[in-house]
């Protein structure tokens, strides 16, 4: 049975999201104004194994290799 862990990656907040701020910037040239705007990255992991050993291999590669914790923060969930 295989599972599928998606992991959000965003900018933390008090880093400047220069992508964010391009797509914010862009969005009010095309009369389609948004308050604010983050822009970050989706990664899905797929595991043919138990959910426990699973989700520890999944937290790994999003806390070692995925994300940069001086400017980033990550989110792990399970998808159906």
């Amino acid at each position: 049975m295989s599972l599928k862990f998606g992991i959000k990656i965003m900018p933390r907040s008090v880093i400047l999201d220069s992508q964010g701020r391009a797509v914010e910037h862009t969005l009010k040239m095309q009369d389609m104004a948004v308050e604010t705007c983050r822009v970050g990255k989706y990664v899905e992991l797929v595991f043919d194994e138990p959910e426990a050993t699973a989700k520890v291999k999944a937290e790994k590669i999003a806390k070692e290799v995925l994300h940069n914790p001086l400017i980033e923060t990550y989110e792990i969930t399970l998808v159906k």
